[in-house]
């Protein structure tokens, strides 16, 4: 969701055996580095709904949220709040594709060679090395909840 000056997005990790999905945009600071698939939050959906549907959107590969990996947040120039809720996956299926006009190239790539890729984002080299540690975990559990807030869709991710 990019409303204002407050965004909310969401970003899955991929991790196929000892690789991750990652992408290299066609746009923003990050055009032509490699960096994980990513996107706004849209109206109508969780922060994971949206990590999966960025995913399958600019990559074509099928995947499910394990759990959370981190939250990036950040202001940008002093005004935009920056944030993110990060997410590692377990790959399902499908061969990456690039999403025309947005993302230039698109593949599973050793982890190990994206930790000393000079075109690595600073963001892949800080939150990468934790695969390893991600737990067999359980995936958001979704609870019913008051109904004075009226919510469609609840979910906590620990």
């Amino acid at each position: 969701m990019r409303e204002g000056k407050v965004w909310l997005g969401a970003c899955g990790i991929v991790i196929r055996g000892e690789e991750a999905l990652v992408v290299k945009k066609t746009y923003s600071g990050l055009k032509g580095q490699w960096s994980f698939p990513a996107g706004f939050v849209q109206e109508g959906e969780t922060v994971d709904e949206a990590a999966v549907r960025e995913v399958l959107e600019e990559t074509g590969v099928e995947a499910v949220v394990r759990q959370v990996a981190g939250i990036r947040s950040g202001v940008i120039k002093g005004s935009i709040s920056d944030n993110m809720v990060v997410f590692w996956m377990d790959y399902i299926s499908g061969e990456p594709r690039p999403q025309e006009g947005e993302i230039a190239e698109t593949c599973f790539k050793p982890i190990r060679e994206l930790l000393t890729d000079p075109l690595s984002s600073t963001y892949l080299k800080i939150i990468l090395p934790g695969y390893a540690k991600r737990e067999s975990g359980m995936p958001g559990q979704t609870y019913d909840i008051d109904p004075v807030f009226q919510y469609t869709s609840y979910k906590i991710f620990k």
